[in-house]
């Protein structure tokens, strides 16, 4: 399995991002993705995840409203819009992959720097 997040930058607070998980390697069907971030000093958080097949999305409670997860089967590719951003979400952002009765989360790439400027 291989994945690659890509799309981050720096936006001023307020401001959006999408961010892309390109996905290879493997029929993903009865997947979950998820993608986490990690800020400077803190650890790895989960953000939200989307089922590949269903399309159901769950999310951390405290980015509920803010971030959109969504997928496009054709193009094996996983989206997270985040919206009104705050410096709080600067963080390297991530993308993995875990089969549903599974609890272990692998196919971390390199990931994806998102800073948000005040």
């Amino acid at each position: 399995v291989q994945l690659q997040a890509s799309g981050g930058g720096l936006v001023q607070a307020g401001g959006s991002l999408r961010l892309s998980c390109a996905a290879s390697g493997r029929n993903f069907s009865g997947y979950y993705m998820g993608w986490f971030r990690q800020a400077p000093g803190k650890e790895r958080e989960f953000v939200g995840g989307i089922g590949w097949s269903g399309g159901d999305t769950y999310y951390t409670d405290s980015l509920k409203g803010r971030f959109a997860i969504s997928r496009n089967k054709f193009k094996k590719t996983v989206y997270s819009q985040m919206n009104n951003l705050e410096p709080e979400d600067t963080a390297i952002y991530y993308c993995a992959a875990r089969f549903r009765s599974s609890t272990e989360w692998y196919g971390w790439g390199q990931g994806t720097q998102v800073t948000v400027s005040s």
